[in-house]
């Protein structure tokens, strides 16, 4: 178990493909699967490994991921020694920038008393056991180790994700771009495994020259430099960073090979809880292939399709490939094809909607139930 490593997650992802739902949330706190958030994925993984110390850096729209996340107790990180430390930035600057962050927030890390630490973003939607890959980053002897993964669909998935050339011994050559030109490349999983003082060596060297604004962009600079090696992962993987990837990423669970090794191979996803009475089927509600969470009633049709908690789902209603999220209402009569429909959302009788894989007509959220 990881005790001598401590979590450092940074949420500067880049939400241009996902603003239909990042408007009010970092993509972090996008809600996946029924009942989790994005978040509960790396979170968990690294409890699961046995780090009890993260830090989180995220942005000023985090208050639906600050309330999700409390006070970590669902990840067992309520803790008086280490536990979970959400630092919520107020910076005006339209970027967060990761070397600003960690050097405004160096006290943290110097205090932490793990000598290793695993810098992770975390839209890398897996389940992942972080000890095989600590194990090799301690018997390299490198100076960081960057996790990736072999795909055969680079011309399709993980574009403008970046490359590893790497030799027979694991060393990463080179970094570039996935441009789709290739199916068979290494995507980086933007996870790196340093010792702590090598973290503040490159924090401090950076502040100097005044050269770089993240963490991820000085390690692939000084690739000849510094002695960088890569470990492969091999396990299911999905980098929600568009639209289409959330929605494919969606649909996947509702495949049981893909939910069982998403939530179960290397240890549970956990989630805050929420009490409600079990879902109501009424007489004539018909459901195929569907992830349905709790406190739902379900009175129409649904096939391959995701149900978060609370929702209702009247008569005469046809449901297929789409996404509902918490407390929305459709009404009698809808058909909806290829939809996401964020929270709070009362759809009109006969409302009638249709989208594609590629292109999933989005319902936008809105404090307040509204009507569409």
């Amino acid at each position: 178990m990881l005790e001598n490593y401590m979590g450092i997650l940074m949420l500067n992802e880049r939400e241009d493909n996902i603003k239909s739902l990042t408007k009010s949330r970092p993509i972090a706190a996008i809600p996946i699967g029924g009942r989790y958030r994005i978040i509960d994925f790396v979170l968990s993984n690294m409890v699961n490994s046995g780090i009890h110390n993260v830090g989180l850096f995220t942005n000023t729209k985090s208050r639906s991921l600050v309330d999700h996340l409390g006070s970590g107790k669902p990840w067992d990180l309520d803790r008086k020694l280490n536990g979970l430390y959400v630092f919520n930035l107020t910076s005006e600057r339209s970027e967060l920038r990761d070397i600003d962050v960690l050097n405004d927030n160096m006290e943290y890390i110097y205090k932490s008393k793990q000598e290793y630490v695993i810098i992770s973003s975390s839209y890398m939607l897996c389940n992942m056991d972080y000890n095989e890959a600590a194990i090799y980053h301690e018997q390299s002897g490198s100076d960081v180790t960057v996790l990736y993964k072999k795909t055969n669909s680079g011309k399709s998935d993980y574009l403008s994700c970046s490359t590893l050339y790497i030799n027979e011994e694991n060393k990463i050559l080179s970094v570039g771009k996935n441009i789709g030109s290739s199916d068979k490349i290494n995507i980086s999983m933007e996870m790196f495994i340093m010792k702590k003082s090598t973290l503040i060596d490159i924090v401090k060297k950076s502040k100097e020259t005044g050269y770089h604004n993240s963490i991820k962009a000085v390690i692939y600079e000084h690739i000849l430099k510094l002695n960088v090696n890569a470990f492969e992962f091999k396990g299911y993987i999905k980098r929600i960073d568009s639209l289409k990837n959330y929605y494919t990423a969606s649909m996947d669970m509702l495949n049981t090979k893909v939910t069982k090794e998403l939530f179960f191979s290397n240890g549970l996803i956990y989630t805050k809880s929420k009490n409600a009475a079990p879902t109501k089927y009424f007489n004539g509600a018909k459901v195929n292939n569907a992830l349905i969470s709790n406190g739902c009633i379900l009175k129409g049709k649904i096939e391959n399709s995701i149900i978060s908690r609370r929702v209702t789902i009247h008569e005469e209603v046809e449901i297929k490939n789409c996404i509902i999220f918490e407390n929305c209402e459709i009404k009698k009569g809808c058909k909806l094809t290829n939809v996401i429909v964020d929270r709070n959302v009362i759809m009109c009788e006969n409302t009638v909607l249709n989208g594609s894989v590629d292109f999933p007509v989005v319902i936008e959220k809105k404090v307040e139930p509204y009507q569409f």
